[in-house]
C-alpha cells in the first residue's frame, strides 16, 4: 500500500473500513468478492417464459420496487446534464460530438445504448413506464444479453440478420436463463456501451475498449484479475443507481482526500479518494501532485490493449462510390478501416501519447445554436477550462480527437446530420448531403440555410483508465528533458527542459568565472612553487 494522507490517522484501519463501506468488497485486501445473498434461479417470478424483455423488468420490480424510480432520476436515463458552472444543458440528448454527430435524428440506432427500452425520439422525454427500464443490461452475468443495434434499446425478439448484408443471424436471448443469473455489474456490463461509443470498439474514448474486460496487469493494474480485479463500480461508486464521475464536470483536483466512514463523498471517482495526497514514498514526487494529475504520469499512453482508437474523422469525404455506384471500404497498412462511403476518412492509432493541458474539471460545449468563430480553426467542439494561475487546475492528459464536420456557411453554426434510417433522407441510404442535413435540421429544430461546407474540429476526452503498475509510470526525463512531453504548457518551469535567457547567461558567467579562478590559482601555485619564505 502506498503512503497515505497523514490526516487519516490510523490509516490502515480507516482504509479497511472505507473499502467495506464503499465497495462492499474485500478485493483491495486480496480476497474474493462477497458472495450474493440471493439465488435468483429459485425465484418463481423469474422462471419465465417471457415474451419480451419488459416482462423481465416487471418481474424484477416485484422485489426491487424502487429501482425504476431511482433509474429515472439518473443521467444514464435522462441523457441530460445541467452544468452547475456554465449553465449549459448538456448530456447525450443535447451535445454534438466529433463522431456520428448527435443522438437526435439518429434514433433508434444511438438509443441501443440507453438503459431502457423504446426511446425513439430525442425531442420527447424517455419512456415513463416502469417496464421500460432495462435491468438486464447492467446486471446480466452470462454475457449473452445483447441489445440489438437498431431497436432503440431492445434485444431482438426474432432471428435477425446482423450486420446487414452479412448473412449472419442473431437469435433472441434466453431471457429466463439470463434473468435467473443476474448479479452485480462488472466491466463487461458497463463496457457493452462505454467501450463501443462512436460506432465501434475503442473508437471514442481511447482509454476504454474491450481489452479492459479481462486486461493483463500491464494494461490496467486496477482492473486486471492479476491486479486488484476492480469492476467499474469500485471507483465509480453508486448511490440509488446514481454513478459517480462525469466528463462534463470532472473532479480535476480532489481536495478532500481519502474517503472514510462518516466523511464519504459519493460524487467522486478520483485517485485521491484511495491514495490520498501523498501517494509516493519519495517526498519530491509528492511535490508534483499539486500541479499534475495522477494520470499524467501514470497513464503514459492510451489505446495500449491492442484495440486502436480513432484520432481523425473527416466527414467531408463521405459519399464517394465506386464506378458501379457501390459503397467503398478501404484499409490502412495495419488493417484498420481508413475509408467508408458512409462515414468518410479515418485515422486510427495505438499506444498514443496524450495531449496535455491545464484542466479545472469544467467542460464547455459548442452547441447547435452557438455561432462559430471561423477565424480560430479548428473549432473546439468542447472547451476545457483551467490555467496555471488557477489553484483548482492541474495538468491532465487528453485524447485530442480531430476531424471535419458540416456547418452552415450562412448561419455559421454546426449542422447535425441524419445518418441512420431506412428513409430516403438518411446519408447512409442515399449519400446525399443536402437531404441529410436538411432532415437533420428539421428533426433537431434548428434552421438550415441550405448552404454548407465542412470545418475542421477538435474535441477533448480526459484520459483516466489503462493505468499500468507504478514501475511503468513515466520517468523524470519524459518531462525534464529536451524532448519534454509538457513542452508548450504555460505557467510551469521544468529543470532540464525550460530555459531562461538571463538565467542561462548568469549561469554560464558563474561557470566561466569559476574556471578562470581555478586557472589563476593553478598559475599562482606554479609561479610561486619554487620560492622559499624569507
Amino acid at each position: 500500500m502506498e503512503s497515505l494522507d497523514p490526516r487519516v490517522g490510523k490509516g490502515w484501519l480507516m482504509i479497511v473500513l472505507a473499502w467495506l463501506v464503499l465497495t462492499a468488497s474485500s478485493v483491495a485486501l486480496g480476497a474474493e468478492r462477497s458472495p450474493p445473498t440471493a439465488d435468483h434461479s429459485k425465484f418463481e417470478a423469474l422462471q419465465g417464459p417471457f415474451s419480451s424483455a419488459q416482462e423481465v423488468t416487471e418481474a424484477c420490480l416485484g422485489c426491487h420496487n424502487e429501482a425504476a424510480n431511482q433509474i429515472r432520476e439518473t443521467t444514464h436515463w435522462n441523457w441530460t446534464y445541467d452544468h452547475p458552472e456554465t449553465g449549459q444543458q448538456l448530456g447525450k440528448r443535447n451535445v454534438i460530438n466529433s463522431f456520428c454527430g448527435m443522438v437526435v435524428t439518429n434514433e433508434p440506432r444511438c438509443t441501443s445504448c440507453h438503459v431502457g427500452y423504446g426511446w425513439t425520439d430525442m425531442n420527447q422525454p424517455p419512456p415513463s413506464e416502469d417496464s421500460a427500464v432495462d435491468c438486464l443490461v447492467c446486471h446480466d452475468t452470462t454475457g449473452d444479453y445483447w441489445k440489438f443495434p437498431t431497436l432503440a434499446g431492445l434485444p431482438t425478439d426474432k432471428p435477425r440478420e446482423w450486420p446487414g448484408g452479412s448473412g449472419k443471424m442473431v437469435n433472441p436471448p434466453d431471457l429466463p436463463r439470463i434473468a435467473q443469473n443476474v448479479g452485480a455489474s462488472d466491466r463487461q456490463n458497463c463496457g457493452s456501451c462505454h467501450f463501443y461509443g462512436g460506432g465501434g470498439d475503442g473508437v471514442k474514448h481511447g482509454d476504454l475498449d474491450s481489452s479492459l474486460v479481462n486486461p493483463p496487469r500491464s494494461l490496467d493494474v486496477h482492473m486486471s484479475p492479476d491486479g486488484l480485479d476492480f469492476t467499474c463500480a469500485d471507483c465509480h461508486s453508486t448511490w440509488g443507481h446514481n454513478v459517480s464521475g462525469s466528463r462534463y464536470q470532472a473532479t480535476a483536483k480532489d481536495t478532500l482526500g481519502i474517503d472514510v466512514p462518516g466523511h464519504t463523498d459519493l460524487s467522486r471517482a478520483s485517485c485521491e479518494s484511495c491514495h490520498g495526497f501523498e501517494p509516493h514514498d519519495k517526498p519530491k514526487l509528492n511535490d508534483h501532485v499539486d500541479k499534475l494529475a495522477c494520470q499524467t504520469c501514470h497513464v503514459p499512453e492510451f489505446a495500449r490493449g491492442g484495440v486502436p482508437t480513432k484520432m481523425w474523422w473527416d466527414w467531408s469525404t463521405a459519399g464517394r462510390l465506386d464506378e458501379d455506384g457501390n459503397p467503398i471500404t478501404e484499409y490502412d497498412e495495419s488493417g484498420h478501416v481508413s475509408y467508408l462511403s458512409t462515414k468518410g476518412d479515418f485515422h486510427h492509432e495505438e499506444n498514443v501519447v496524450p495531449h496535455y493541458a491545464w484542466f479545472d474539471g469544467t467542460v464547455e460545449y459548442t452547441l447547435l445554436e452557438d455561432e462559430l468563430d471561423l477565424s480560430g480553426e479548428p473549432i473546439e467542439i468542447n472547451h476545457i477550462d483551467g490555467s496555471a494561475d488557477d489553484p483548482a487546475s492541474r495538468i491532465w492528459p487528453f485524447k485530442l480527437m480531430r476531424g471535419k464536420q458540416p456547418f452552415d456557411t450562412q448561419l455559421n453554426t454546426l449542422l447535425v446530420t441524419h445518418v441512420f434510417g431506412a428513409d430516403d433522407t438518411s446519408l447512409w441510404s442515399n449519400f446525399n448531403w443536402p437531404n441529410a442535413l436538411q432532415a437533420g435540421s428539421e428533426m433537431s429544430g434548428r434552421p438550415f440555410s441550405g448552404e454548407y461546407d465542412f470545418v475542421e474540429t477538435k474535441m477533448y476526452w480526459p484520459i483516466t483508465h489503462m493505468v499500468p503498475p507504478a514501475e511503468q509510470a513515466l520517468r523524470c526525463g519524459s518531462c525534464h528533458g529536451a524532448e519534454s512531453r509538457l513542452a508548450g504548457i504555460g505557467g510551469i518551469y521544468m529543470p532540464g527542459h525550460s530555459g531562461n535567457a538571463w538565467l542561462d547567461r548568469i549561469g554560464w558567467l558563474v561557470v566561466v568565472m569559476t574556471l578562470l579562478g581555478v586557472l589563476a590559482h593553478i598559475a599562482a601555485r606554479v609561479i610561486f612553487r619554487g620560492r622559499k619564505h624569507s
